[in-house]
Parts: structure tokens; C-alpha cells; sequence
């Protein structure tokens, strides 16, 4: 790296320990803070979708530049991997996805989207924002850092598996422990929630596609009738988890798509459905992946129908998890910048997210940041066309992200690889 660090790792330490709680206070300034809102909006105003994220890439470039951060780009199409620090061991790496949603924005304001079917409604642009402006502070510091913070600024998080592709391409080489946020309407601004263990479960899709005989429905004999078959087949699956799961491992089957027919009065050819299976554990993941071809094929032979299923291995997910002495860490530093009674357990939920990649691989921490305010109305969630991100939170999610890399090297030393000195009495 460019930057010479201290040659004193005590005086860092030190430097860095005293300057850690201040960094929410310069995340707060006002050039800061309007800095970030400024990079949110014109992404926010450009979204792009998984892997076509060329021009918000281009924009984290011009500020990476100007910062003066070295990158890797392109990394798995349009991702980016910035370094920060001496360049050498220990390497901590933080995350932000870049990718928007395929759906029309429905909320009125001054710097909405200007594509259309084309929106930021999960607040990846809000993230984008943080990890830009927590790369801020630690250029500021970056002599005073004993190792190195790799910035990941991810695509096509939402389906895509963006991290998977990133793994792949080799951007976490070195890394030996990685965080993320996401923004959160559940608590309000000042309070984060994460947990140790299991955070997100493992998803996947499957596609079904079932074929028959299509007649007239007035002479149902002479058709072997793949709606009839496809709704024998929806039954049986919901079986999976009441009668074939254990009810303390949580697991869930939920069809969402039925498509056959076109008339009233005519029997299809073939019917297709679709749906996600999510669970806790590898274990019921795979379980549940093959009980569901099984019971698809299984239950359309019945109905004298065949039937071939689809898993979309793009969107497959493993579950999320959280190292448990990351979590500890990220306790000690969220509790100091905002208070440990604003540091709360999160829920267990049965969504999805590709940071689980990360965490498969490294030791990794993932947390949601609160940034609920009721005097904007009542928070609509993720994937809504009424998304709305307060951008007040942007200073808390900056500092967090910093304070959380810079916690990581203050505890995890580099280690001394130079020879042992040898004198001469040893060599002879």
C-alpha cells in the first residue's frame, strides 16, 4: 500500500482506541453527513439490477479515487474491492450490496427513480452510502492501521448470488473475518439487533412443470387433467412440514405460483407451478430439496401426469450464520457508540440474504441497523413500492461499520513472521 504505517504498533493502538467513539461524532458533521445523502440520491435515482450495476460501480470508483483507495475492479462483472491500511495481515473486510429491485416506485418525492420497473426498495443504495462513508474515516486513520479493511461493494444481491460469485472470483482471499448491515424499519434509529448462531435460513425456489392430456372439460374422460394433478400436488407438499418436520426445527414450503388454462370450459395440457422452501440447518434444507421433487413426480404419477422440476441454483442460499465471538465484539462496540440497552437480540427469520456465502466461508457478523421513524408515517418494509430509507440513519451505519473494523485489527494484532535473531554461538 502507498501509506507507510506507524512503526510503534502501541502508539496505534492507542490512537485507535482513542479515536474509535469519535467517529460517530464525525460521521454526524454536516459535510459528512450531506456527502453520503448526495452518493444515496443519485444512485438511488439510477438503480440498477444484478450485474448490470455499471454506472453505480463507476460512481463508487470516483470517490474511491478521490479518496485516493486503491481497488480491484471488475470483480464477478461489476463489483469492486477496495483496500485500506498497510496491505498486509490481518485482513477484515466490510460489505455493501449495490443492486436494485425489478419494480415500478410508487412513493412521490423529490429523487425518485427515473427508470422505470426499476427501484431501490430493499436501501442497497443506503449501504452503498455507509461503506463509503466509513471508508472515509479510515483513510483519515489509515496510518494508524495495523493491517488492512478490504471494502466489498458486492452485486446482485438480490437473486443473483452476487456473494457466491465474488467467493468465486477470489475476494476474500486473505480475509479472515467480514461484517454487514442492513437497514431496518423494526427498531428505531440508535438500535441494532443481531444474534449469535443461525440469523437467516437457507432458500431456494423451485419450478414445477406437470403435463397431461388437454380435452374439453365437458368430457373430462378422455384428458388426463394436470390442474387436477398440480392441486394434489400442493397438498401433499404442505405435508412436508406438518407431518415430516420436526416442530422446534423451523421449516417452510410455500407455493406461490399456478399457472395452466386459459378458458373456462377447456381442460390444459400442462399446469405450472412454482414455490420456496426455507429451513435452519443443512441438514433439513437438503431433506426438504429432495422431498419436494419426490413428492412432485410421485403425486403427478398418481394423477397419471408426469412431471419434471426445477431448482433455481442461483437463488439457492445457505443459511446465515454468525460467529459467535464476532457477535461478542460487535456487542462491545455497538454498546459503547450507542448504549448496550440499544444492542438487542434479533428474531430468527425465515428470509434470505447472500451474505451467508461470506459466512460460510469466514467467521462473519451481520447485523440490522434501526432506522424506524414514525413521524414519516407508518415504515413500509423491504420490497414495497412505498420504500422509504431515513437517511438520518447514515451516520450511525458509517461509524458502526468503521468502529467494527477498526475493533477487528485492534484485537487481532498482526503476527510477527520476522526469523528469530540468531547468534553466532547458535550457529555454531
Amino acid at each position: 500500500m502507498p501509506t507507510p504505517i506507524s512503526s510503534n504498533p502501541s502508539l496505534n493502538k492507542e490512537v485507535l482506541a482513542r479515536i474509535r467513539p469519535d467517529f460517530l461524532e464525525f460521521a454526524k458533521k454536516p459535510e459528512i453527513m450531506d456527502w453520503m445523502v448526495g452518493i444515496r440520491r443519485k444512485i438511488h435515482e439510477n438503480p440498477e439490477l444484478g450485474y448490470e450495476e455499471f454506472e453505480t460501480s463507476k460512481l463508487i470508483r470516483v470517490e474511491l479515487d478521490l479518496m485516493g483507495i486503491p481497488y480491484k475492479y471488475p470483480v464477478a462483472v461489476t463489483g469492486i474491492v477496495g483496500y485500506i491500511g498497510t496491505g498486509k495481515p490481518p485482513f477484515v473486510a466490510l460489505r455493501a450490496d449495490m443492486d436494485a429491485l425489478a419494480m415500478e416506485e410508487l412513493l412521490e418525492w423529490e429523487h425518485k427513480s427515473k427508470v422505470p420497473g426499476k427501484m431501490h426498495a430493499c436501501g442497497h443504495d443506503a449501504h452503498v452510502a455507509m461503506l463509503l462513508g466509513a471508508a472515509k474515516m479510515l483513510q483519515e486513520h489509515r496510518n494508524d492501521l495495523q493491517g488492512t479493511v478490504v471494502l466489498i461493494f458486492q452485486p446482485a444481491e438480490e437473486g443473483g448470488g452476487g456473494a457466491k460469485q465474488m467467493l468465486d472470483a477470489g475476494a476474500l482471499d486473505n480475509v479472515d473475518a467480514i461484517f454487514a448491515l442492513h437497514v431496518s424499519v423494526r427498531n428505531p434509529i440508535g438500535v441494532v439487533s443481531s444474534r449469535s448462531g443461525p440469523l437467516l435460513a437457507a432458500t431456494s425456489f423451485f419450478e414445477a412443470v406437470i403435463n397431461g392430456k388437454g380435452g374439453h372439460a365437458a368430457l373430462p374422460q378422455h384428458t388426463v387433467d394436470p390442474i387436477l394433478a398440480a392441486s394434489n400436488v400442493i397438498v401433499s407438499l404442505q405435508h412436508l412440514v406438518s407431518r415430516e418436520a420436526d416442530p422446534l426445527d423451523s421449516q417452510v414450503v410455500s407455493v406461490g405460483k399456478f399457472q395452466g388454462g386459459g378458458a373456462f370450459n377447456v381442460i390444459p395440457d400442462s399446469v405450472t407451478i412454482g414455490g420456496t422452501f426455507r429451513a435452519f440447518s443443512k441438514e433439513s434444507f437438503v431433506q426438504l430439496k429432495h422431498r419436494i421433487e419426490e413428492v412432485i413426480t410421485k403425486q403427478a404419477s398418481v394423477q397419471r401426469c408426469s412431471a419434471k422440476v426445477t431448482f433455481h441454483e442461483k437463488s439457492t442460499y445457505p443459511v446465515l450464520f454468525n460467529n459467535n465471538e464476532l457477535h461478542e465484539q460487535f456487542r462491545q462496540v455497538a454498546g459503547e457508540m450507542l448504549g448496550i440497552q440499544n444492542v438487542v437480540e434479533a428474531e430468527l427469520e425465515m428470509g434470505g440474504e447472500d451474505f451467508a456465502f461470506f459466512s460460510e466461508a469466514i467467521p462473519g457478523l451481520f447485523f440490522f441497523l434501526g432506522m424506524k421513524n414514525e413521524t414519516q408515517g407508518q415504515p413500509q418494509s423491504g420490497h414495497s413500492p412505498y420504500y422509504r430509507v431515513n437517511e438520518d440513519v447514515f451516520p450511525y451505519g458509517a461509524a458502526l461499520h468503521a468502529s467494527l473494523a477498526t475493533s477487528y485489527l485492534l484485537e487481532n494484532p498482526p503476527k510477527d513472521t520476522s526469523p528469530p535473531e540468531v547468534s553466532p554461538h547458535d550457529e555454531l
